[in-house]
């Protein structure tokens, strides 16, 4: 049952809206790895001044592929444009999957973006959980979140993908069914390089 549903949260992109965001993504991420510099959005599409959350994923095109970052959060009182960079620029540093991502790496990288536009909070996620809708975050353990669009790409259960973001939160699978473990869903729009520094899609 949906318990609650944010208010005055989450911001509706444009193709063009959610291309953007995906290279100045790029560009946190360049600046931050090239120079240890903080990107300014500089002059904003009117939607990055609207307050919501959003994530940015680093992916790997090297091999198998692999994550090499990712950071965000479900929702924020600041711009949609700063928290862009400063996920961005989270997701690039050792904080994130361990080590830092290296100027040799970004030719080799994905970047993309997920913008949120509505959370719900549930208490009983398995009923709720919509795949291909919802993202998943876990508030226990160390956190975890996982996009909306990875159950799908990966063929996943709503059981399985609950499992999983437990285990990215540190948290034995499972443990979404614990009290003092709160699962929040999201829904959002999410924008992804095609190819490293190529053409943007929304899924």
């Amino acid at each position: 049952m949906y318990i609650c549903m944010s208010q005055g949260q989450g911001v509706d992109l444009s193709y063009e809206d959610g291309a953007r965001a995906v290279e100045l993504a790029r560009e946190a991420v360049e600046s931050y790895v090239q120079h240890g510099q903080r990107e300014q959005p500089g002059s904003m599409r009117e939607a990055f001044y609207e307050r919501t959350g959003a994530f940015v994923r680093l992916e790997s095109t090297r091999g198998r592929g692999s994550l090499r970052g990712c950071a965000g959060g479900y929702r924020s009182d600041d711009q949609l444009g700063h928290v862009i960079v400063d996920a961005a620029i989270e997701a690039a540093s050792e904080d994130s999957c361990g080590s830092e991502v290296t100027p040799s790496e970004l030719p080799n990288l994905t970047v993309s973006i997920c913008a949120v536009n509505n959370v719900v909070l549930t208490d009983d996620p398995l009923a709720d959980l919509e795949l291909g809708t919802h993202g998943v975050a876990i508030d226990g353990g160390e956190g975890g979140w996982l996009y909306p669009t990875v159950p799908v790409e990966n063929g996943w259960s709503a059981h399985e993908y609950l499992d999983r973001t437990c285990r990215k939160a540190k948290l034995a699978p499972g443990a979404w069914q614990d009290d003092d473990v709160v699962v929040t869903l999201f829904e959002g729009q999410v924008f992804r390089e095609r190819e490293a520094d190529g053409s943007i899609e929304e899924l």
